[in-house]
């Protein structure tokens, strides 16, 4: 049978016993008194009080694998369906949670690529479409002209000024090397061509 524990409205019993932790760890549990926490009777755990309906709850079918992370011995009960994992993106994703513990800078680093690749796939879409995405509107460039960006900033004494200098090139670095990606695919197939 599977652990349920965690996932039921039941206090899980503790791994060690508060006297064994304090005979263990020097000044374990210096917090436990109730008449040193104002938050005490909000505390006070009570199996007829959880306001759980049901035992364990119902669970969501599952239309394709999902991610799962490895801290979890199964999916939880409900869990997002908007945006199945597709493609290169999807694939990361799912290496990433297969692999990686949530608490592995692998495992948040794979997820940055794969939202990368999916953001980049997102742009490619975009340009075969009648309508393109717009850079100088849609990341705000216009605006920084048009509504006293630079006098906003100055002597303001505000935090984004620190990463300003980094802005123009995060912002307009992927359009500008996609334009050199296709330039130099472009010369490179003309001289295909004349060969």
């Amino acid at each position: 049978m599977t652990d349920l524990t965690g996932y039921t409205p039941h206090k899980p019993p503790l791994p060690e016993s508060p006297e064994q932790l304090r005979a263990r760890i020097p000044g374990w549990g210096v917090d436990l008194s109730p008449a040193d926490r104002p938050s005490h009777p909000k505390l006070d755990f009570r199996d007829d009080l959880t306001g759980a309906h049901w035992e364990f709850p119902e669970r969501q079918p599952e239309k394709w694998p999902r991610e799962r992370s490895v801290e979890h011995q199964f999916l939880t009960p409900v869990f997002g369906t908007a945006q199945p994992p597709r493609g290169v993106a999807g694939a990361l994703r799912r290496l990433s949670y297969a692999r990686f513990s949530e608490a592995r800078a692998a495992h948040w680093l794979l997820l940055l690529a794969a939202d990368r690749v999916d953001a980049g796939g997102a742009h490619l879409r975009s340009l075969l479409t009648l309508h393109p995405d717009n850079p100088v509107t849609e990341t705000g460039v216009k605006g920084e002209l048009t509504h006293h960006g630079a006098s906003s900033r100055l002597g303001k004494n505000r935090a984004d000024v620190k990463h300003q200098l980094l802005d123009p090139v995060i912002v307009a670095g992927p359009f500008v090397a996609a334009a050199g990606a296709g330039i130099g695919a472009a010369k490179a197939l003309a001289g295909a061509l004349r060969r």
